[in-house]
């Protein structure tokens, strides 16, 4: 072996060290960046015409366990999942109030049946009849804030499946613009590693949103695929498109055709649901709350105040209904049509005919909503007619369970929180389930020890290809002194 070929192979040794300390440093540098993949430097040797010819820089690898990413990334999708419908849950819980909250539906209609109790003892007196009024309509107010919240939060899930399907369209084509980036940086040598990177961050933003699988094309490009099948980006990006509604009423839903589903150029999918293959993630939680868990919620409040209504517009409990007359609850002052159910509990009021801010005569809740002259003062049995109309056993409209009014209001309250009960046992497993896969996934990170480790072999590896060119040096000096 010549000296000029000695030098050649140290010249390679030092550029070969140089470049791995170089991705050490990035390496130590991004140990705590979301999504960066640890590098290592691929090596092997050179040999011409049957001689060592030094070291060869193949390329940088850049280090990621396909199989624990994919499954992270379902893990994301169901996590979050988990994650929006519990937080709906609570809200809604919330806004209605628990059991034994003086604002819930079953403590309102204790009220009304202690007020209508309280007057029963002197119906002569005007401020206890005031106090029965009272109470029926805050009874009433409190279904038609329900009523409200719920709604307001359908309109919000609207109006989150709007935004997260903006983001999703654009994230899409930004993958398709890198996949594009990498296979050009792939195809002229350069390292494309950061670019990896910076899709990864991307791709699990999408799988937040969608459940997703991720297939490798050629030149480092990738398909990103729901879990149900549809493609998202292969080559192209899919433009998924989404109308949102600002103002949603109970009776508007996707299969009346006044909601919005996705579409794909226009085309709504095949199997005429609103998420189509979206199901999972943030986008199939929110078409989940605005499509389903609302829908039942609202449901079940317009039962109870169907029930409500139903009881005082019986002529049995109040003689002086006619044929056509509303009772002492209202459908907004007129008599309930039981084929218009949807959406009553936030058109349910008091008669205007027993409250005097409508002019309504407060006698009437002695003598009958609709009576025309006003009877003896002295008089309870209408209101305690009221009274009993209120804890007769009677049974929803929907079916089920037969109880008081009261008994009717807080399982409104119970079934949302048996809904929260669940969802949080959901999340806890999910929860579970996702930072074991994230632990995992950063154990594969990069590692400090190691590449401190690393640090040492390069500079002792660097020292002495330096001291191979160093003892070059001498020998070329001896010769020229010769």
């Amino acid at each position: 072996m010549s000296i000029s070929q000695s030098l050649q192979n140290a010249l390679s040794g030092l550029n070969a060290n140089a470049r791995a300390a170089e991705i050490v440093s990035a390496n130590l540098a991004n140990v705590m960046t979301e999504g960066y993949g640890p590098r290592q430097l691929e090596l092997s040797s050179m040999n011409v015409g049957g001689h060592g010819a030094g070291v060869r820089i193949d390329g940088v690898v850049r280090l990621v366990d396909r199989g624990l990413l994919a499954d992270r990334r379902i893990s994301d999708a169901d996590h979050q999942r988990n994650g929006m419908l519990h937080d709906a849950f609570v809200r809604m819980e919330d806004a209605l109030g628990g059991i034994d909250d003086a604002h819930s539906i079953g403590s309102r209609v204790g009220q009304v049946e202690q007020a209508l109790i309280f007057a029963a003892s002197d119906p002569s007196s005007d401020q206890r009849l005031r106090q029965v009024v009272s109470g029926f309509d805050s009874l009433a107010t409190t279904l038609n804030t329900a009523s409200d919240s719920v709604q307001q939060m359908r309109e919000e899930a609207d109006a989150s499946i709007a935004s997260q399907v903006d983001t999703l369209n654009r994230t899409l084509r930004n993958v398709e613009a890198l996949n594009g980036d990498i296979s050009r940086a792939l195809n002229s040598g350069y390292d494309a590693t950061a670019l990896f990177d910076q899709r990864q961050r991307l791709v699990d933003e999408i799988s937040g949103i969608v459940p997703l699988r991720q297939m490798d094309r050629s030149n480092g490009q990738i398909a990103l695929m729901t879990t149900t099948g549809f493609q998202l980006v292969d080559g192209t990006s899919a433009e998924i498109e989404f109308t949102p509604t600002a103002v949603i009423t109970p009776d508007m839903t996707y299969g009346s055709g006044a909601l919005s589903g996705l579409t794909i150029d226009g085309v709504p999918f095949p199997s005429g649901e609103a998420a189509g293959p979206f199901e999972g993630g943030t986008l199939g939680a929110a078409f989940e709350l605005r499509d389903q868990e609302l829908v039942g919620v609202q449901d079940h409040l317009d039962a109870v105040a169907r029930n409500l209504i139903e009881r005082f517009q019986d002529p049995a409990v109040d003689p002086s209904l006619g044929a056509t007359d509303a009772g002492l609850l209202t459908d907004r002052g007129a008599q309930f049509d039981v084929l218009d159910t949807v959406g009553l509990a936030g058109r349910i009021s008091i008669n205007p005919n027993i409250d005097p801010n409508q002019g309504g005569l407060l006698s009437r809740l002695r003598d009958g909503v609709q009576a025309a002259t006003v009877g003896p003062v002295g008089d309870t049995s209408m209101l305690n007619g009221w009274l009993s109309a209120l804890q007769e056993s009677r049974s929803l409209h929907t079916g089920g369970m037969t109880g008081s009014a009261a008994s009717h209001g807080s399982a409104v309250h119970t079934s949302i929180g048996a809904m929260r009960i669940n969802q949080e046992s959901d999340v806890a497993v999910s929860s579970a389930r996702w930072g074991a896969l994230k632990n995992a996934e950063l154990a594969n990170g990069v590692d400090t020890d190691y590449e401190m480790q690393r640090l040492l072999v390069i500079e002792e590896s660097y020292a002495a290809n330096a001291k191979v060119i160093q003892t070059i040096n001498s020998l070329m000096q001896t010769l020229m002194e010769i």
